[in-house]
């Protein structure tokens, strides 16, 4: 079986400072990032032995926990690399005019992302989004890990907005941390993300509509 691990982090635990402690990176990474890998691999193994034994009477409660548990280890793995010792800043190049054609500005965009990390009913995430259908960029909430997600959405830059990723450092200030997460961010793993979702293609031009309000045969420009 193909079992899901738990990356290193790509820097020292307190690299991220002031910004964000390095108790919290510890216990972040290492206790909650874990507990989603292993509960990944555990939900793969009891859908084997579930094949194994030909009875599929508990696949719903497994394919929640394995959604659940892989989303959570992708999102994470994601955000580590988002952010850097050395980010902050604005993006260069394609992802600034895609950022600036679909959001209108960066200030935009950067409202659009804070308020929607903000406005979570409990736990979840912000993502910026690429959607390799319209090829357009968008925010989207993602409640707990996984659910309430837009469709075949690629997440490029992730937001962690639970508690255990801000509450030992900001205690209730959650905004402060929203705020702190635009000194780390690391324009050039975002660029990279855009880069490679843009290839992405789904074969549904037909599901679009142009200008003209014909069905579009290519990605808007």
């Amino acid at each position: 079986m193909t079992k899901y691990t738990l990356p290193a982090l790509p820097y020292e635990t307190g690299a991220l400072e002031p910004h964000i402690s390095a108790e919290i990176m510890e216990l972040h990474h290492d206790k909650h990032h874990g507990t989603y890998v292993e509960g990944a691999n555990r939900a793969i193994e009891a859908l084997i032995a579930a094949r194994a034994k030909d009875d599929f009477t508990g696949v719903a409660a497994l394919e929640r926990a394995l959604a659940f548990n892989v989303s959570g280890h992708i999102l994470h793995s994601i955000f580590w690399r988002n952010l850097s010792p050395g980010g902050g800043g604005r993006p260069k190049g394609e992802l600034a005019r895609a950022i600036e054609r679909d959001f209108g500005s960066f200030n935009a965009f950067q409202k659009q992302m804070i308020q929607t990390a903000s406005t979570i009913m409990g736990s979840g995430w912000a993502a910026l989004v690429l959607d390799p259908i319209s090829h357009r960029l968008g925010t989207t909430q993602i409640h707990d890990h996984q659910s309430e997600v837009t469709q075949a959405g690629v997440p490029l830059l992730v937001l962690d907005a639970w508690e255990h990723a801000y509450y030992l450092q900001y205690r209730t200030k959650k905004a402060d941390y929203f705020t702190a997460l635009w000194n780390l961010w690391n324009w050039e793993d975002v660029r990279e993300r855009f880069a490679r979702a843009s290839e992405v293609d789904l074969g549904l031009d037909n599901a679009i509509l142009g200008e003209a309000g014909e069905p579009a045969t290519a990605a808007p420009a």
